[in-house]
């Protein structure tokens, strides 16, 4: 081990480190860097001595993911003595190895360290499943089975929160104050409100089970999806709850493949837009809004001029950029409250509510404009894209989706016939 990488010490002292069953590592707390370990600590890893000192916290540490979430056990272990964190260490090969970690803070030579004594316990692990009684067995299967159990106690406020639970969370297993509002602090503000609300209701005998999917904080302050449920398991005589017992499960990749399903249902997968299905489903809400409202609602259908022309001399890869192209340059220049969609092939479909014929109309010449006056440099040959506009606004050019678009496409049918690259309004 090169000697700038060790602290002085007797030969005897570091003989008798050398010697010890348990893994010690010397780790520099603005870093996380190992400094110095021990034989049972490289060797438990599969590594030399010297390799072990390429590592960090954050690379033999499993459960500890992140510069934010080190700096913050970093700063429960210097008001901790000890700081005990259970997790679990990479192994060379790729396994992993549980374990139960010690680490103390010290200061040597005007420099602070943090001393960790790491245990291996996968034997210590394995020898209570095999000694646990019925009762001990059903509660770890249940515990391996989710991400994590709570047990609360309604008279004390008190509630134990599984290793499993706070390990989600990212925190150790003396972490996590055991009462209702380490839970209730770390909801997402949008969904506390309900959840709240559905587990009183169980409480109050309402419902049957508390269950719900919400966002709870963990510590790095992100968010993960779970589905919690749970239920009372004890009343008094006269029918109180005094006890429930629940599970946390983490479903953050399922609700994030759900978003991502729910937005190739609804989204044009070349321009980012939302797609002619959806487009239905939107003008048919926002005409039914404005009808309520007795506002105006103005659609504009717009295409490619001789898109057909771009695609023979250049490519349908080309042809590709300049849809997605357009397609950004006129989400650039609409309102936040106006839907952009992709409605087939080289025609696209603005919907823009509260707006009248003379500023619909303005706005489809601002996007002609915009369109014509794009730059093509990264296409060779390409010089220049023109779009034709057709509008109609409701309800003055139709009642109902149908005579909407009907009077769009004539009004785009015309800006096509007396020479592209314009505005065309539908007729009274």
């Amino acid at each position: 081990m090169p000697s700038s990488c060790k602290l002085e010490a007797p030969a005897l002292l570091e003989t008798l480190f050398e010697q010890l069953p348990d893994s010690v590592y010397l780790i520099d707390p603005a870093s996380s860097r190992i400094l110095y370990c021990n034989r049972a600590a490289h060797a438990g890893l599969g590594y030399a001595a010297a390799e072990i000192l390429d590592h960090s916290v954050l690379s033999l540490q499993k459960d500890v993911v992140g510069a934010e979430q080190w700096q913050a056990i970093a700063a429960e272990i210097r008001k901790s003595d000890p700081y005990v964190f259970v997790g679990r260490h990479r192994h060379r090969d790729g396994h992993e190895v549980a374990v139960e970690v010690y680490t103390r803070h010290f200061e040597h030579g005007g420099r602070a360290y943090f001393l960790s004594v790491a245990r291996d316990i996968t034997a210590r692990l394995a020898l209570e499943r095999d000694m646990a009684d019925r009762e001990a067995q059903l509660r770890f299967a249940l515990n391996e089975a989710t991400d994590g159990l709570w047990d609360w106690s309604l008279p004390t406020d008190e509630v134990f929160f599984s290793p499993q639970l706070k390990r989600m969370l990212g925190y150790g297993p003396q972490e996590m104050v055991p009462v209702l509002d380490t839970w209730r602090a770390n909801i997402h503000p949008d969904d506390a409100g309900w959840v709240i609300k559905v587990l009183q209701d169980h409480l109050a005998g309402q419902r049957e089970r508390y269950e719900a999917e919400y966002r709870l904080r963990n510590r790095n302050g992100h968010y993960l999806w779970v589905h919690d449920r749970g239920k009372v398991c004890e009343r008094d005589a006269q029918g109180r709850p005094l006890r429930v017992v629940g599970m946390v499960q983490n479903i953050t990749d399922r609700k994030n493949l759900e978003r991502r399903l729910q937005r190739l249902a609804s989204h044009d997968s070349l321009t980012g837009l939302l797609n002619r299905r959806e487009s239905e489903i939107v003008l048919d809400t926002q005409l039914e809004l404005c009808r309520r409202m007795d506002v105006s609602l103005g659609i504009c259908l717009f295409d490619i001029d001789h898109f057909k022309a771009v695609n023979d001399l250049h490519g349908h890869l080309v042809g590709d950029r300049v849809l997605a192209r357009i397609a950004e340059l006129i989400a650039a220049h609409v309102r936040g409250a106006d839907y952009l969609f992709r409605w087939g092939g080289e025609e696209f479909m603005l919907v823009c509510t509260d707006s009248t014929p003379e500023a619909l109309a303005g706005l489809a010449e601002k996007l002609r404009a915009t369109v014509e006056n794009a730059r093509w440099e990264d296409v060779a040959g390409l010089h220049q894209v023109t779009a034709s506009f057709g509008l109609a606004v409701f309800p003055r050019h139709g009642r109902d989706s149908r005579e909407l678009f009907i009077a769009a496409d004539s009004a785009l049918y015309r800006a096509k016939s007396a020479g592209r690259n314009r505005v065309e309004m539908a007729g009274d």
